[in-house]
């Protein structure tokens, strides 16, 4: 990332760390910065932010649900919707949700947007567990 690319926006490192000593607070900007929030976004509960109690994706509401192509299509609609009302700075391409590791109790969320500022092109891949005890990388 360049300094070039600041007009993007920057906010705090997530998760939240600091400098050496404590004295300041890391931050990420431009892509970095976009690619933290989506991961944000979609770990948040709606509700759970006082001041902004529609954001978030509720993923959590598909806890311990059996894998089927009805949750799949849940899944992919719900990350969809919470992107296009919560991340102005992408144009979303598509959400894919992979169960090729159901056994294993996760989903993967493939999602494939645009930077609308510079028309770069990204993908995250979101890890969704749904069994407990399972551990997140």
């Amino acid at each position: 990332m360049t300094e070039d690319s600041n007009f993007l926006g920057r906010g705090w490192s997530f998760p939240p760390a600091f400098t050496a000593g404590g004295a300041q607070v890391q931050t990420v900007a431009g892509e970095d910065d976009i690619e933290q929030s989506l991961c944000l976004l979609l770990a948040t509960r709606r509700g759970e932010r006082v001041m902004v109690p529609d954001f978030g994706c509720d993923l959590a509401e598909f806890l311990f649900e059996e894998i089927s192509p009805s949750l799949v299509g849940q899944v992919r609609d719900l990350v969809s919707d919470a992107i296009l009302n919560h991340e102005p700075r992408v144009l979303l391409n598509g959400v894919e949700v992979s169960d090729e590791r159901a056994s294993e109790g996760l989903l993967l969320i493939e999602i494939d947007y645009q930077v609308r500022a510079t028309n770069s092109r990204y993908n995250l891949v979101y890890p969704f567990y749904l069994r407990e005890a399972a551990s997140s990388p």
